[in-house]
Parts: structure tokens; sequence; C-alpha cells
């Protein structure tokens, strides 16, 4: 059996060294990538052309990579960056992806840091950390090791004068990228290495590391808080459900209150509504993914220079079928005194969420953002790109939107249609949990809101963009940890444009 300990999540171990050097003979390399820019001027290194680039398949396009082994030093790759007008953090980020890609049994990397009319070189150095890491994360319970090779070193290459603001976004990546990959790693482990207990346990030992403030709740403190949706679903399990309460205080006045919220099932088995042996049920132990990149992601904001408080919210149980389980036809008591009538048990994930969102409005709070594996109403709408994010504040649903963008995890608005909440309609209960056949994804949005106290709010639905079923670019085949760094662009950008809104 597997080791059950947290031992067994890699990102306990995983270590790699990101230095900023002057030149190439300062590094210590396997493989150094050489950026081409398509129309620009081809670097000499290389030694060739560009009519012997193209012989060997190579176009300088973003994506593009050609490795060039040599009798003695480290291999060459061009690398493309396309054309240099429309070059983007995620154009870069892509590129690096590309390289690391090339070189897959190298675990000494450089890269010259190119210098981009319009793309700050922090940001460009950020891009390229991201990239690298994050198409070489592995995730590995095999018994022997991987033939793909660990990153042990990232050496960037810049001129003297650019050295203080290339370390500062390698500094800025490498926290994104360990951040993403943690992520990752939470959604990747099996429900036997990772249950409630488990998670909450690596919590704690993560806010240990990361200067956070945590709190746990065990099953008699959640009976005693009212929180009668988690319970609810943690009936057909014999293993106990856990709450964990995450606080990150800034060091000076913090300019706003912000609450994450996550999703943390741990494995979904649907409850009595038993969900069909496919493949998709093996994929259920990712439907914590909400929980882990609100843990991931609040990891790294000390690290990053936070300036708003940030509470976090993992509400965590798995879903099973038993004689215990919560049945069809149930009415839950929920924190806020609200009472649900249970029309399907594999609708649960708004169920935990709920009691958390309702102790979210008990505290000053500026803006709440909620994050789930929720809907298979929002795969079907939106595929596995992009997710989908509702809400009823824009000055919550735009700014997620612009950091989905320079986290290079896209976000397109749902709308929340007021009429639908008819479909949620109980004739003995406040609401049910279920609502019709159609707009799933809005349905269950609108039964988040009744949680939150008309505070500020928005709902990002994972669950087409939690799991990928093929590597691209920088994102790895399996659970991907979608919404880790865009949560931790949207905490670092974040400001109340309100007063605090106190109960």
């Amino acid at each position: 059996m597997v080791d059950s300990s947290v031992d067994a999540i890699p990102s306990f171990r995983r270590q790699t060294v990101v230095s900023v050097v002057e030149s190439l003979q300062d590094a210590t390399a396997d493989a150094v990538a050489v950026p081409v820019v398509a129309g620009g001027e081809l670097p000499s290194e290389l030694g060739v052309d560009l009519a012997a680039l193209a012989r060997a398949g190579f176009s300088p396009e973003v994506g593009q990579a050609r490795s060039f082994p040599r009798a003695s030093g480290p291999a060459l790759v061009a690398v493309g960056l396309g054309e240099l007008a429309s070059l983007t953090a995620k154009c870069v980020r892509d590129a690096a992806a590309a390289f690391a890609a090339a070189v897959p049994k190298d675990a000494n990397l450089a890269t010259r840091v190119p210098v981009l009319a319009g793309l700050a070189v922090e940001d460009a150095a950020a891009a390229i950390v991201e990239g690298v890491l994050l198409n070489r994360y592995r995730f590995n319970l095999r018994s022997t090791a991987p033939e793909e090779a660990t990153v042990e070193t990232l050496t960037l290459i810049a001129p003297t004068e650019q050295a203080a603001a290339v370390s500062a976004g390698a500094a800025r990546g490498h926290a994104m990228a360990r951040a993403a990959m943690l992520g990752r790693d939470l959604a990747m482990c099996p429900p036997v290495v990772l249950d409630a207990a488990k998670l909450a346990d690596v919590a704690c030992e993560l806010a240990a590391a990361s200067g956070l403030e945590i709190e746990v709740f065990g099953m008699d403190e959640l009976a005693a808080m009212g929180c009668g949706g988690l319970l609810g679903v943690n009936r057909g399990s014999d293993r106990p459900a856990r709450m964990v309460r995450l606080r990150y205080v800034p060091s000076d006045e913090p300019v706003g209150r912000l609450t994450l919220v996550g999703k943390g099932i741990t494995y979904d088995a649907g409850g009595i509504s038993l969900k069909p042996s496919d493949v998709s049920h093996s994929q259920m132990k990712n439907d914590m993914t909400g929980a882990g990149v609100v843990l991931a992601s609040m990891t790294v904001l000390r690290e990053l220079g936070c300036r708003a408080a940030v509470t976090g919210y993992l509400m965590c149980t798995d879903n099973m079928p038993s004689g215990k389980a919560m049945q069809l036809g149930d009415v839950l008591t929920m924190r806020n005194g609200k009472t649900v009538e249970v029309l399907n048990t594999d609708a649960e994930g708004r169920l935990v969420m709920a009691d958390a969102l309702a102790l979210a409005t008990e505290e000053p709070v500026d803006a709440i953002v909620d994050i789930a594996t929720l809907t298979g109403a929002c795969l079907r709408a939106l595929g596995t790109e992009v997710a989908g994010v509702m809400g009823n504040d824009p000055n919550v649903v735009q700014p997620l939107i612009a950091a989905g963008e320079r986290a290079d995890e896209p976000l397109w608005e749902l709308p929340l249609i007021r009429s639908y909440r008819r479909q949620l309609t109980s004739p003995i209960a406040d609401m049910t949990n279920m609502g019709g056949v159609n707009a799933g994804q809005i349905t269950a949005a609108l039964f988040l809101e009744e949680f939150v106290a008309g505070r500020p709010w928005a709902h990002i639905d994972i669950a087409g963009t939690a799991q990928s079923d093929a590597a691209n670019r920088w994102i790895n085949l399996g659970p991907t940890g979608f919404g880790t760094r865009l949560l931790v662009e949207y905490a670092l950008a974040f400001a109340a444009d309100r007063p605090s809104v106190s109960t």
C-alpha cells in the first residue's frame, strides 16, 4: 500500500535551485535555451542559419524548440518566441515550457532572459521560471524512478544592470510555480493518501512553514457550530470530516479583507446518487481541487508580500454511500439556519461550501471568493481550458478575470439569471440543493449566493479545467491545480474599494 503520510506528497521533497548569472560560462547547465525571434537576428551561438533551422523542422514560433547536442558543453536549444510585436508573458511562459520539454532528461537548465519591448524583464523572468518548472512537473508513486529528470537547477543569464530585476522576477515565478505544483500534488493524491484528516495535517505543516495561522475543526466542533452541510455529506463515510480555517495577516495594516472558500471532497463516489463506474469516477480524487488550490495559494502570500488579509476555508470530507449516508429527501440545516432539501446527494459540493460561506459573513470581509469542481454543466458549456465565474459584484468578478489573464488561467463570466432561482424551490424546506436539467452551473451559483448575505462575492467553477487529458505547454496530464496562480494574482492585487462589511 502507498504510504499515507504527508511524506508521500512530492512537494514536501521537491527542490529546484533558481539563480541568476551574467554569462553562460558562469552557469552549470546540461542544456541552454537560445531564444529566436521571428524576423529577428539569429543568435550566433547556434552556429547555423535560419535555412538550416528550417531543414531541421524548426520555425521561430511560440511552442517550437529544437535541441542541438554538441561534442562538449551543454546542448543548445533553439526556442521560438514568435513575432516581437506580439510577445507577452504568456508567450514567454509557453516558450520556456517548450524548452523544458525538448530536453526531458536534462536536470540542469539555463536560458538567456530576452530583452523585449513591451514586457518588463522581471515579468519575462517570472514567466520563464513558471514555464520550465510547471512543464517538468511530475507526480510519481511508482516503485521505480521516472525516466524524465527533475529540474535540479535553473539558471537565468542576464547582464549586470538587469540582474536585480531578473532576480526579483525569478523569485516571484519560483514561488508561483511551487504553489501551483503543490496544488497539483494535493489533487493528484489518491484518497488513501489524502483523506480529510490527512489534508488537515498537511495544512498544519504548510501553515507552520508559511507564516499562516490555522484552526482545524473536528466532528464535535462542527456539530456545535451547526455545519449541517459538511456533516450531512460526511454521514456515509467511515472517515471524519474536517474544516480548516487559515489566516494570513500582513505585517502592515491590511488594504482589504478577502476570504477564500474551497471545496475539499477528497473522494466523490456520489453518495446514494452513485456515480457511473467509468473513467470520470476514477478521477474523483481531484474533487478537492478547490480546497487544494486555496491552501496552495495561501502558502506563498507572505513570501510575495501580499498586502491584504486573507482567510481561507477548506471544507473537507469524502462523499460515500453506506447505511448511514445522506438520503434523497433528507433536510439539512445549514450554518446560517437555512434548511435544504436534498434531491441529489451528488450535488454535495455546494452543501459543504454553504457552511463556510455563512461563516465568512460573520466576520468583517470585503470580498468572498469560492472555488470548486462543481458542475458538469460548466464543463459542457466552457470545455476544459476556461473556467466559469459568476458573482454579485463586478468589482469582484472583473479583477478575478484580469488575474486569470495574468496567470493564463482564463475565466469566462456567466450570468446569474435570478429567475432561475425558482428551480431551487422546495415544498418543505427553504430550498433544494438541485435545480433543473438545464443551466446547472447557474443554479448551483444561485444556491451558493443564498449563503453570502449580500456580501461582495464570486464563484469559480473549475469542473472542466481541474483535469487535463493530455500534457500541453506547461499544463500536465491529470489534475492541473488550475486556480492556484489565479488566486495568488488576485490576492496580490486585492484592495478594498469600500468599507469592510461588519456584522
